[in-house]
């Protein structure tokens, strides 16, 4: 297959269901408004990834196929930096303390992804792991787009609607901390998975 999908699905949802910015603030914010109200929030996350998605896939295939090496060291580069992030998983702490008046809306949502690094870097991790060299771009693209709003249309609201769950009753207990690291452990197989385990087409 041009797109490893089946595997690239596993990595998307240990990535869109682990801790990063995004995840922070959809916990943050159902803990404090509840599902219902933060449902504009949402869906302006989920479909803010959209904005990077395909500016990078169309870019970036057009790059490996002119640059070949650019496209591997882009590869390593994106494992790296998730695997610093997982060691900052590890050590994160759960916090909810910073109350608003209203629930943030949709536009404040969508812009949300192009200002988190996990997403830009989990995003080039998909197109230079997962996708075949000389892949047409738009069908990349298409695949991996889907597949990670299948993800997102699924872990989103779960990390929403268990935000004020997890502050009652996890955030400054031992908990949190065996919590954190298993998240962080599952990043990190994700990553050697990618690199080792047949991630590629």
């Amino acid at each position: 297959m041009s797109v490893a999908s089946a595997s690239f699905l596993i990595f998307a949802a240990s990535q869109v269901g682990t801790p990063g910015p995004a995840n922070m603030a959809l916990m943050a914010t159902g803990a404090r408004y509840g599902l219902r109200a933060a449902w504009p929030f949402v869906a302006g996350v989920a479909l803010g990834k959209q904005l990077i998605i395909w500016p990078i896939g169309l870019g970036l295939m057009e790059l490996a196929t002119s640059y070949p090496a650019v496209f591997s060291a882009l590869k390593y580069i994106s494992a790296a930096y998730i695997l610093w992030l997982a060691w900052k998983v590890a050590n994160l702490r759960l916090n909810t303390t910073d109350a608003q008046d209203r629930a943030p809306g949709f536009l404040a949502g969508l812009i949300v992804h192009p200002l988190n690094p996990k997403a830009w870097a989990m995003i080039t991790a998909g197109f230079t792991n997962f996708v075949a060299p000389g892949t047409p771009p738009l069908e990349a693209t298409a695949i991996i787009a889907l597949c990670l709003l299948t993800c997102q249309i699924v872990l989103h609201p779960v990390w929403t609607s268990a935000g004020a769950f997890i502050a009652a009753r996890v955030a400054g207990t031992g908990a949190e901390r065996t919590l954190m690291r298993i998240l962080a452990a599952l990043t990190v197989a994700s990553v050697l998975f990618v690199l080792f385990g047949g991630g590629t087409p």
